[in-house]
């Protein structure tokens, strides 16, 4: 089996930015030595304890950290961006990092309607985005070709391209939460991830209707995806729920319309009040993670993977911190990787 790594860059609330982003480094660079295959980076934007605002850069700065794991986003939000800036950001990633970069894209925002008018401007596209997602897709993966792009003006042709000499393009993953996703990366014969770490709903569908649809394209023959999970590996499976328990908290307050707040440490999460509509998220929240001792996760992993036909899957590790922790460190999100690295990773993978 492959394992990969999705990161959102947390921020913790004995961290700064810089210290999220310190600790992200050093657990890029366990997944890199463990012999995992990708590490992705998420958009999200004006979320106090999510730092990873702007894939492209994030990229950059893991893969200079970084010797051969494929480095990507999961994903860019397209519609809070020209096609043509993103078809220059990945291509000028693809000519410094050649054959490790991933391009995810997305259709949500990543953010509220109010930071979503503040990304675009003034002269936002609004729903249009939405509709002409189908499009713009196709321009991002034409700009970044290395034969570039043709736009038809009234006066003739114009060439577009996303750098001048490009040698290679990075691949073109399209991401969703919803049965339109599926279809799409179905019709146009591109990989495809649904984001079952999100929600947990909806994947069996997704997957099938992306499987039966394909239509198979010169750079994907076949149908192609992966699982994706929140995990949380420790030593012992009390350790591993303590360690999950920071981000459940967090996501029920977003569920119930309250302000998120900088990741809890684990000793400040044991402590927290809950609300009465906060309890039940946050026990759905442990349930859907995969916690636990290295075997029982593995095992766990190995059975979400056989019953989704996957032989890659993606892992979202959500261990938060205990107090006196270096700040500049994720102790909790690398020993996730490195248990599960021992685990399921052979030598022959890396």
């Amino acid at each position: 089996m492959k394992l990969s790594v999705l990161d959102l860059v947390p921020v913790r609330t004995d961290q700064s930015t810089s210290d999220a982003l310190a600790a992200s480094v050093e657990v890029a660079k366990v997944a890199d030595g463990a012999g995992y295959t990708r590490y992705w980076v998420a958009e999200h934007h004006n979320m106090t304890s999510v730092a990873a605002t702007s894939p492209p850069v994030v990229i950059g700065h893991l893969a200079a950290r970084t010797e051969r794991i494929r480095v990507g986003s999961g994903g860019v939000m397209l519609p809070n961006h020209a096609p043509l800036a993103v078809a220059e950001q990945f291509a000028l990633l693809e000519a410094a990092y050649p054959g490790r970069i991933d391009l995810g894209i997305g259709r949500a925002p990543g953010s509220d309607p109010v930071t979503s008018m503040a990304l675009r401007g003034p002269a936002g596209r609004g729903d249009a985005d939405i509709e002409n997602f189908p499009r713009y897709l196709d321009d991002v993966r034409a700009l970044m070709d290395t034969e570039g792009a043709v736009v038809r003006l009234a006066t003739g042709e114009y060439e577009l391209r996303a750098t001048p000499r490009a040698a290679g393009s990075p691949p073109l993953w399209l991401l969703g939460s919803s049965d339109y996703s599926a279809h799409l990366a179905a019709a146009k014969g591109l990989p495809y991830v649904f984001a079952h770490h999100f929600s947990g709903q909806g994947t069996e569908r997704a997957l099938e209707i992306y499987r039966s649809e394909f239509q198979p394209s010169e750079l994907t023959p076949e149908p192609r995806t992966f699982l994706t999970l929140n995990v949380v590996v420790a030593d012992s499976a009390e350790e591993a729920a303590a360690l999950a328990l920071p981000n459940a908290q967090s996501m029920g307050r977003l569920r119930t319309g309250r302000p998120m707040g900088f990741l809890d440490l684990v000793e400040d999460a044991a402590e927290r009040d809950i609300t009465a509509d906060q309890q039940p998220l946050v026990e759905d929240g442990l349930r859907r993670v995969v916690l636990g001792t290295p075997p029982d996760a593995a095992a766990q992993i190995v059975r979400l993977a056989a019953h989704f036909g996957v032989d890659e899957v993606m892992i979202s590790p959500l261990a938060s911190a205990h107090r006196g922790e270096d700040p500049r460190r994720s102790v909790g999100r690398e020993r996730t990787l490195e248990l599960l690295a021992a685990e399921l990773l052979t030598p022959a993978s890396v």
